[in-house]
């Protein structure tokens, strides 16, 4: 390969904010032990509902580090993409203000942008609902920060210094992968040589829980929180709401290696497909997220025998569970029945656009560790899902080269590949 799509994209820097604590170490922590993250919602009364548990961040803004001005200025979704982002540059050891800010981009996902703020904000101006006509002057001054999804973009660009492309990609539960599909493709055609890139999402909210019973889509094992997110297991009846975000630091492979920087890394092949069948449905022969794995390591230049763990979609419906396991049998064939498969949903519940970049952090720190994170709450078989799903304990597994795929209302299904440099030199 030639011409400017042969620069190599690396991740060399992460910052996570998940159930279960703040920042790249409790994360791992989490996932390595096999702990849950979800409990009873606390941020209002959830007893009117069908659903009433969901994995919630433990968040103080303050604390780490936003001021006054910035946190009545954001939504909650828009602080865990700016924190979280710092912490993403900070690992990576980039001085970006060193950098040409014209070369430098932000990407940054989100299904559902400032859910909360403008939940919270409608029940402000209507005082809670009682007001046909509502009343503005009691609004935020910076309501339009909340309806506008951009404005997560231009928060993480504002924090870096970044004055390159700048873009919110939102593209249901598949954005957080999206989204740092898109930042890659900007680096290998050189309209950029650094992108801070991710997704943040803090759907929590009261419509959020009401849109998600009327389809119940959602679990109602409501008296077992701790267990209630049980993806591939036979009595999986749902999944679980969640929040969060992770972004990474990427650049260019052989910018970093002349800097000396650490490399979790490679993103070595993308690819986004659409069902174009129906909004909330799925085909149960997983026909299109088999493409997109397919193309993805075509991409990458490996073989579906090359990969050695596969980051699961994995939110604990039936109809999504039988899906995928469908698709990785289409895309892998008999390597499928070999290789491990989870799903981190079981701990960190479902954050919806921000999971994407979630578990593709899970992915890369799998790689760095030689770990596989289990699926938790994993008892009982489920005939229709027969691969090696990494019951309830995290298995030691060097892994060279990580599938992490998402599906997500509309039809979207996408999938990445993540290997070692090295592995794809040679």
């Amino acid at each position: 390969m030639s011409g400017p799509y042969a620069r190599r994209v690396v991740i060399t820097g992460i910052g996570v904010t998940a159930p279960g604590g703040v920042g790249v170490k409790n994360f791992w922590s989490l996932l390595s032990d096999g702990r849950t993250a979800t409990r009873r919602i606390s941020f209002f009364d959830p007893s009117p509902f069908r659903s009433q548990i969901a994995a919630e961040v433990d968040f103080d803004a303050e604390l780490l580090g936003l001021g006054a001005q910035e946190i009545r200025r954001m939504d909650r979704a828009a602080q865990f993409a700016v924190v979280t982002a710092r912490e993403a540059v900070e690992d990576s050891g980039l001085d970006l203000h060193s950098l040409d800010p014209h070369r430098t981009g932000v990407t940054i996902g989100s299904a559902v942008g400032a859910t909360m703020g403008l939940d919270q904000e409608y029940r402000t101006v209507s005082d809670s609902g009682r007001l046909d006509l509502v009343d503005h002057e009691y609004a935020v001054p910076h309501l339009y920060n909340y309806l506008v999804p951009s404005s997560f973009a231009a928060e993480v660009a504002w924090a870096v210094g970044a004055e390159g492309p700048t873009t919110v990609v939102s593209t249901g539960c598949t954005s957080g992968l999206d989204a740092v599909g898109y930042a890659t493709e900007l680096i290998r055609e050189g309209s950029a040589d650094v992108m801070v890139a991710g997704a943040a999402d803090a759907p929590i909210s009261p419509i959020t829980v009401a849109c998600f019973d009327a389809i119940k889509a959602t679990t109602p094992r409501n008296d077992d929180p701790e267990h209630a997110s049980r993806p591939f297991d036979g009595t999986r009846n749902g999944f679980v709401l969640g929040e969060g975000s992770a972004v990474f630091v990427l650049e260019e492979l052989d910018s970093a290696r002349r800097r000396g920087a650490h490399v979790y890394a490679e993103v070595a092949g993308y690819a986004t497909r659409s069902n174009a069948f129906h909004m909330t449905g799925l085909r149960p022969d997983g026909r299109e997220m088999a493409e997109a794995i397919r193309i993805a390591l075509d991409e990458a230049r490996l073989g579906p025998e090359a990969v050695d763990y596969v980051n699961a979609h994995g939110s604990g419906t039936k109809q999504n569970d039988r899906h995928e396991t469908a698709a990785f049998k289409r895309s892998l064939g008999e390597h499928a029945y070999g290789v491990p498969v989870s799903s981190i949903k079981s701990m960190v519940g479902h954050s919806l656009g921000a999971i994407g970049s979630i578990e593709i952090a899970a992915s890369a720190l799998a790689m760095e560790h030689g770990v596989v994170p289990p699926t938790a709450n994993l008892h009982t078989a489920d005939p229709e899902c027969d691969l090696d799903y990494v019951p309830l304990t995290a298995r030691d597994w060097r892994t060279d080269a990580v599938l992490s795929v998402g599906s997500g209302f509309g039809g979207f299904q996408s999938a990445m590949v993540l290997a070692r440099p090295d592995r794809r030199d040679a």
